[in-house]
Order: structure tokens, then C-alpha cells, then sequence
């Protein structure tokens, strides 16, 4: 079979959907199939991948975030759809790319992939301290609209998350279906923690060998709250001391996190961690894990700290909400720092809940879920 992905969002030095569809590209190989990814790049050109292969269609940098690009036009996208001939098209972002994947005149089936619930992401971020997150979507009411319509062009929008794809049905978009997204499983693991990683990072922190070290992994984009994460962190240790915090990441708001960090203190920004393995040791090595973002389609990085034996202390809506009884976990009202600093405190003195569901999905078992629906699609068209 051979799918093609119209990929607003992929990008080299992306983060999420990179690194999922990365993951994809070796669950296609693994099945046999045959993958296209159509992203925008810098210049047309094809790049040869095990399972298939990424065309880079010629596009303007996006404004906001020079690390994506936007695609101008149909004409390339659609060249690129011909000359993949798909047997089912794929669009992973709601926005132009999806109309464009969409009005595409072939004849193959077509999928929704919902990697981002840009309401919740920018919306209740931004408001949901002072108005109701129902107040905030009815605001929305045009977003909605748009996107029941786009929805209708398509055989079936996927979610990542049975959150998602609840919120999706409420305002009545169609065909919404859960396939949860999944972790490498068998890379994190409490084993791999390493004191002398700890160590390390608890002294650059400023703190004692005998502290808590708490991690924080994220992209530096504001609808996943650092300067909240930072806040709350702060607040614990001014209650407890000996704590320190290390954060792995980076982003466009990168000036707004370090300015926080800095107000703080005794928290590192380790940067970005390409290394899987070095990543996995890093959760390993922490104490606990703190979350900030309440509009996450699943919560890798939350899946992730379960996986590792870390507690992990979460926003209470949002995919990281969904994953928190499937491992150690606290919950804070999203977007509160004070409440935040209470969970740190609890998680700390042990009052964490333990797990209720069975661990984080297994992404492969993501991927043979998907696969054997787009195989259906296909079959029936």
C-alpha cells in the first residue's frame, strides 16, 4: 500500500510530528508499504527514506518560527500527489495543507491526522485564567465551523487521544476516531538511571548532591507554559528547598523561558537532547517530571517520564491529564503556578496516585492500528 502524507508541520529540526513521522517511515518498512511525506522545504527536491521518501516542495519560511516553512501553492502539492499515486492521502495539519490534500482530483481515500488542537493550544492559553475553556471554544465558534466543514471532505479525522477525539465529536466534527499515539517503549526505563548524571545536573542546578531533581521537556512555545512550570518549581522550593530543575528543550519563546529561569534560579535549559538514548538516561535520572502544557494531543514527553518510573506532575486537561492513570501522578489546575508548587510538594512527600490503566502505549501498536483502518479505507474505495 502507499500512503502520502501532506505534511505542513514536518520540518528538519522539528520536534513532535518529526519525530513521529520519523517513527512512521520505519513502521511503513517494517509492513512492507510505501510512504510518501510532502512537506514544504527550502527547495523541490526528493530525499530518499527506508520506507519511502520525503518531497520537499519549495516554500516560504513561516514568520513566526523560521524552522517551518509554508506551502505557496497547490501546484507543487499536487504534483507531488501525482507522482506518488497514493492509494491513501494523508493531511497532518487542519490548516492549508489539509484543503490542499483535500481538493487534490485524485481518487484515493483521504485521512485527517489531528496532531494539534489549535484552541485549546493558543485560545485557553491564553484566556483560561479568566474565562471558562466552554466561553473560550464558543468564542471559537468560526474555528469550529471551518473545521466541521474541512472535516467533511475527509473519510476519517484521527486523534490522537480519546480526549481529543471526544472534543472532536462534541463540536461536531466527522468521523473522529481515537488511534492513541505511543512511546518507544523499550527505550526508557528506570534502569537507566545514572547518580552521576544527576549529580551533575543537581550542582549545575546549584543545588546539593542530596536534592531533588526535577525535569521539565518540552518544545519553548507558550501554549506549553515553561514560565508556569518555572513559577511552580520556584514556589516549591521556596517551601522545601533543595530542589533544582533542568529543562530540555528549546523554541521561540526561548527569551521568555530563560528570562524566567533566570528569575528563578537554580534551574538549567539543557537545550534541545537529539539523542534518544542520552534523553532516555535523562528522565532516568530525575526525581520527578513536571508538565505545563493542558492542550497536548497525547503527551509524549509525560508517556515518556511514566515510562521511565518517574511521578509525573501534570496540568489536569489535555492528553497529559488523559495519560495520568497510566502512571505516578499529581494533578494541578492548569495554568497555576501555586497549585502547581502544591502538587511538586505532594508528589514530593509521596502523595502521588499510582496507576490505575495499563502503561503508555507501544507506538508500534499505534502504527498497526492505523494501518489496518487506512487498509479498510482503501479496500472499500
Amino acid at each position: 500500500m502507499k500512503i502520502a502524507d501532506v505534511n505542513g508541520f514536518y520540518a528538519a529540526a522539528g520536534g513532535g510530528v518529526r519525530r513521529y513521522v520519523d517513527a512512521k517511515f520505519a513502521a511503513v518498512a517494517r509492513a512492507g508499504w510505501d510512504l510518501t511525506v510532502i512537506a514544504p522545504g527550502a527547495e523541490s527536491r526528493i530525499e530518499p527514506r527506508a520506507g519511502g521518501q520525503v518531497a520537499w516542495v519549495a516554500s516560504p519560511p513561516m514568520p513566526f518560527d523560521p524552522r517551518y516553512r509554508r506551502f505557496a501553492g497547490r501546484e507543487g502539492v499536487w504534483a507531488a500527489l501525482d507522482a506518488a499515486a497514493p492509494d491513501l492521502v494523508e493531511a497532518s495539519s487542519p490548516w492549508g495543507s489539509a484543503s490542499l490534500a483535500a481538493a487534490w482530483p485524485g481518487h484515493a481515500p483521504r485521512a485527517l491526522v489531528f496532531h494539534q488542537d489549535v484552541v485549546a493550544a493558543y485560545a485557553h492559553t491564553a484566556l483560561d485564567r479568566v474565562m471558562s475553556r466552554p466561553a473560550i471554544d464558543a468564542l471559537a465558534f468560526l474555528w469550529w465551523a471551518r473545521l466541521r466543514a474541512l472535516s467533511e471532505r475527509f473519510d476519517v479525522t484521527i486523534a490522537g487521544g480519546e480526549w481529543l477525539a471526544a472534543r472532536l465529536t462534541a463540536h461536531g466534527v466527522a468521523n473522529a476516531r481515537a488511534i492513541p499515539f505511543g512511546i518507544e517503549a523499550d527505550r526508557f526505563s528506570s534502569t537507566l538511571r545514572d547518580e552521576a548524571m544527576r549529580a551533575r545536573l543537581l550542582a549545575e542546578c546549584g543545588a546539593p548532591a542530596d536534592g531533588r531533581l526535577l525535569l521539565a521537556l518540552s518544545r519553548f512555545h507558550p501554549e506549553k507554559r515553561l514560565p508556569t512550570v518555572i513559577q511552580a518549581f520556584s514556589r516549591a522550593r521556596a517551601a522545601r528547598g533543595h530542589l533544582g530543575l533542568a529543562i530540555v528543550g528549546h523554541g521561540l519563546a526561548q527569551a521568555q523561558v530563560e528570562r524566567a529561569a533566570a528569575h528563578a534560579g537554580h534551574v538549567v535549559l539543557l537545550g534541545a537532547i537529539e539523542d534518544r538514548a542520552a534523553l532516555a538516561r535523562h528522565y532516568a535520572s530525575a526525581d520527578l517530571f513536571i508538565h505545563g502544557s493542558a492542550a497536548e494531543t497525547y503527551g509524549l514527553a509525560v508517556a515518556e517520564a511514566m515510562a521511565s518510573g518517574l511521578t509525573a506532575v501534570i496540568p489536569d486537561c489535555g492528553g497529559a491529564a488523559d495519560l495520568a492513570p497510566r502512571g505516578s501522578s499529581v494533578l494541578y489546575r492548569s495554568g497555576d503556578a501555586a497549585d502547581g508548587a502544591r502538587a511538586i510538594l505532594a508528589a514530593l512527600a509521596g502523595g502521588a496516585d499510582p496507576p490505575t490503566a495499563a502503561p503508555p502505549a507501544c507506538l508500534d501498536d499505534h502504527f498497526t492500528a492505523l494501518f489496518e483502518l487506512y487498509g479498510r479505507l482503501s479496500a472499500a474505495r
